[in-house]
This record gives C-alpha cells, sequence and structure tokens, in this order.
C-alpha cells in the first residue's frame, strides 16, 4: 500500500466500559509504530540506544488507561512530554501520528518516504504546492513547515501572506502549540561532524557495509539500492542517507546528496543537505548546504 494511502488511526470515541476498548485501540495502534520503529532501527544496524528509548515509550504508551488522543487534545504537545519516557523528540512523533496519521520517520526507515501526503493533509496545500515544499524547500514534516513558516524565512511560489497565516494556524492547532509561541531550534552539529559523518556515510555505501533500503518512490522495479546508515557522536543521533527526492533523480545526483538527519535526547530532530559544491571557492568540496560561510577552500 502506497503511504499516501495509509490508513488513519482509529480515534478513541465515547466513554464508559462498551468503548474502553474500542477507545484505548489508538494507543495500540500507537505503540506499534513505536515498536517497529524500533525494530526497523536495530535491523539497520543502530546500537540500541535509541531503538530502547522508542521501545519503553511503547511500553508507556501500551500502558496508558486513557487515550493518548485525548491526552494530546485536552493538553497539547506539553501533555505528551509529560508521560514517563516520552521527551520532546518522541512528543514531535506521536503528535506527527496523532494529527496526519502518519509518521515521516517511520516512513523513511520503511521507504515509504512520501512527505508530500502529509502536507496535502493540510487546508490550502494541494499536490503543487506540497512538491514545491518538497522539492524546492526541501521540508518533509509538519515541525519543518512549522519551522520555516515561523524563522526560516520560507519563499516558495504560492504561499503569499494569508495563506501562510492560514497554514500556520492549522499547524499550531494540529501541533498542539500557542500560535504566539515562537519554534525553538536546536543548535546543529558543527560542519566539521556534518561532514564527518559523511564522509563516514558515502565510504560505508560505497563498500557495501550498510544495509540498503527499497524506496518506494521513483523505484519502479524494487531495487533495494539506498544505503542508510545509524550512528551516534558527540551526543548525536544521526541518520544518514543519499537523497531519493524527485529533484536529485531529474538532476542525476542521487549518489551526491546526503541527508543527515540528527539530535539530541531530548530534542526535536534537525537534518541538513551535503553535497559536492559546482562552483565558487569551495568549488569541488563538500559542503554543508546554507552553512558554505562556515567552511574555508581546501588548499590543495
Amino acid at each position: 500500500m502506497d503511504v499516501s494511502e495509509a490508513p488513519a488511526l482509529k480515534a478513541s470515541t465515547g466513554s464508559g466500559s462498551a468503548s474502553a476498548g474500542l477507545s484505548l485501540d489508538v494507543n495500540r495502534q500507537v505503540a506499534g509504530r513505536l515498536r517497529e520503529y524500533s525494530g526497523l532501527l536495530r535491523q539497520q544496524g543502530e546500537s540500541g540506544f535509541r531503538s530502547r528509548a522508542y521501545d519503553r515509550a511503547a511500553d508507556v504508551i501500551g500502558a496508558l488507561e486513557r487515550p493518548v488522543d485525548e491526552i494530546f487534545s485536552r493538553k497539547g504537545r506539553e501533555g505528551l512530554i509529560e508521560l514517563p519516557a516520552v521527551g520532546p523528540g518522541i512528543a514531535s512523533a506521536l503528535t506527527e501520528i496523532l494529527t496526519s496519521g502518519r509518521w515521516s520517520q517511520l516512513d523513511r526507515l520503511r521507504g515509504d518516504s512520501a512527505p508530500e501526503a502529509i502536507f496535502r493533509t493540510i487546508p490550502g496545500i494541494g499536490p503543487a504546492l506540497a512538491r514545491r515544499l518538497v522539492d524546492q524547500a526541501g521540508i518533509e514534516t509538519l515541525e519543518d513547515l512549522e519551522h520555516a513558516l515561523h524563522i526560516g524565512g520560507l519563499t516558495v511560489a504560492g504561499i503569499g501572506k494569508r495563506r501562510k497565516d492560514l497554514i500556520a494556524a492549522v499547524l499550531a492547532e494540529r501541533l498542539g502549540r500557542r500560535p504566539a509561541v515562537a519554534i525553538a531550534e536546536s543548535p546543529p552539529p558543527a560542519v566539521s561532524l556534518l561532514l564527518e559523518i559523511d564522509r563516514i556515510y558515502r565510504s560505508m555505501a560505497g563498500a557495501g557495509k550498510l544495509p540498503r533500503i527499497t524506496p518506494r518512490r521513483f523505484n519502479p522495479m524494487k531495487v533495494a539500492w539506498l544505503p542508510v546508515l545509524h550512528i551516534r557522536r558527540h551526543g548525536y543521533h544521526f541518520t544518514a542517507l543519499f537523497s531519493n527526492s524527485r529533484l536529485a533523480h531529474e538532476l542525476g545526483r542521487t549518489k551526491d546528496w546526503v541527508i543527515i538527519h540528527y539530535h539530541r535526547d531530548g530534542e526535536q530532530e534537525g537534518r541538513c543537505t551535503i553535497t559536492t559544491a559546482s562552483h565558487g571557492p569551495l568549488a569541488g568540496q563538500r559542503v554543508v548546504r546554507g552553512r558554505e560561510d562556515e567552511q574555508r577552500p581546501v588548499v590543495t
């Protein structure tokens, strides 16, 4: 089944003993997704630290006596963070699951990543705009989109002030935030650390030492071609993959563009793209897109 056709979570309904089992189905479904993510991390070589954290959160969600979507609807994301074993990072995952029925991090490890499907659930975003958000702005999650609207200076054709305000209001409601609250961005890893992860990933991928994912997008022959690396360095958890975006395929850069997802314990996930610069003083060097001013040309 294509991720865009994935069934939504069954919302909790009613009250009393007759509906108690049905209402707690949400908890079982959410816990199941957390455990699937944990299992995929282990299968793909993650050391075990992150997978255990998601297993612990799954145990907590699965044992709740109240539906987790009810907690979210009453107290928002902060209510999720108050749960044992659920910090800001896992709360963000739960928020995405509960508001869209999907989870981009799980889709990524499944090879199902199709962020356009998530964006099309937002009023005011149609198929064309959803594609531009992914291909032009490199946005993959609802929280990425919220950050870009408030802080990142989003400049994508089709998003004027009126539509921006509409989308921001919908996101604030879905993500359980007060609209006036600014979104705090976790400090990104140093450029040198990101380039180290990029070097390790490309070296291991080239040597055939990494597990491979079978992407569903742009992969009609269903070939397991996409290497994935999970690694922990300097307090950060990293996941690295070659880009499987439409633009990377069109430009023939799927083996050059590396997407690195990162987060520290208790913080939200961030992402960057590393490419080979094609012009300017850094031409021929690996660069972290958007942070070129932090790098110096290598003299050979």
